[in-house]
């Protein structure tokens, strides 16, 4: 009889890509893993993997067999859900956040969580997109708030909300009168979301095709950095303006009017792997997105 626990350790095997990540996934050693895969082989009559100086991979036979093996601990982990009051999910889940999330609705959405799921821990990871995208497709993380969708195999998006891009500036700041132009814009750093995120790809491209040639931009992962460059006067800022109520009323910042093609916005969106372990990322992913939803300045998706 094929044991579960070898079909598990068969998909973690193909999903992370090593008998090392998969025995540190499952708190066993690398032999148990061998033994166990060689054990579901003999009881298969075919070759799952192919090994070689540079790891493993998966036979042909093995990507075919490998939806089967994710279905079948799919149906035991719905199993055991099922048989669960919904107020006593365990363990712990890795979400991954971009900041302007932090700025806005998370404090929101973790204290709900931690209401309704008490047995539940968090791990919370701060970063750009591009990184936690990086850590999600990894397996670093199992859940990520990020600009998004990803659109790759086997992985789920479920839409949050949208913020407005916004010029933002000190008052002090001299530009003159308004509506300011990309040109005038120009001649000082423009601050706004690291270089290898849209809005810098945009407001970048904006800049060139208005003349501004090698345009002064300062990118940053961190929303509190280019506020307070912004305050400061070093520049102007291309940011969602969502989190800066406080800023704006008293003053400190302004919204600048801008002769140019609307801004994009930002939109995110609740992103994971689907898995056999994907049951409770669903579940937050689907609490983040009624948080969202109610969470004033953005735009429920």
């Amino acid at each position: 009889m094929i044991e579960l626990r070898n079909i598990e350790t068969f998909f973690w095997v193909a999903t992370l890509g090593s008998f090392r990540a998969a025995s540190e996934k499952l708190n066993t050693t690398q032999p148990a893993v061998s033994q166990r895969i060689a054990s579901l082989e003999a009881d298969l009559g075919v070759r799952l993997f192919e090994r070689d100086a540079r790891g493993v991979k998966l036979t042909g036979k093995g990507h075919e067999l490998l939806s089967h093996a994710e279905r079948m601990l799919q149906v035991r982990r719905d199993m055991f859900e099922a048989a669960r009051e919904q107020n006593v999910m365990t363990g712990t889940v890795r979400i991954g956040v971009a900041e302007t999330i932090v700025q806005t609705w998370l404090p929101t959405l973790i204290e709900l969580i931690h209401t309704t799921y008490p047995a539940l821990v968090l791990e919370i990871e701060v970063d750009t997109t591009h990184v936690l995208r990086s850590h999600l497709m990894s397996r670093q993380i199992d859940l990520a708030f990020l600009m998004g969708p990803v659109l790759e195999a086997r992985v789920e998006n479920l839409a949050l909300c949208t913020y407005p891009l916004a010029w933002v500036a000190s008052p002090a700041l001299d530009l003159g009168p308004e509506p300011l132009t990309l040109e005038r814009i120009g001649r000082l750093p423009i601050i706004t979301y690291p270089s290898n995120s849209a809005p810098y790809r945009v407001v970048r491209d904006m800049l060139t095709r208005a003349g501004v040639t090698a345009p002064r931009m300062y990118g940053s992962a961190s929303m509190s950095m280019v506020v307070r460059m912004t305050q400061d006067g070093i520049g102007t800022s291309v940011i969602a303006p969502v989190f800066l109520g406080k800023e704006l009323a008293r003053g400190e910042l302004r919204i600048l009017r801008v002769e140019a093609d609307p801004l994009p916005e930002l939109s995110f969106t609740a992103t994971w792997v689907q898995g056999p372990d994907s049951h409770a990322v669903r579940i937050i992913a689907q609490m983040a997105q009624k948080v969202a939803g109610q969470a004033d300045g953005g735009t429920p998706l």
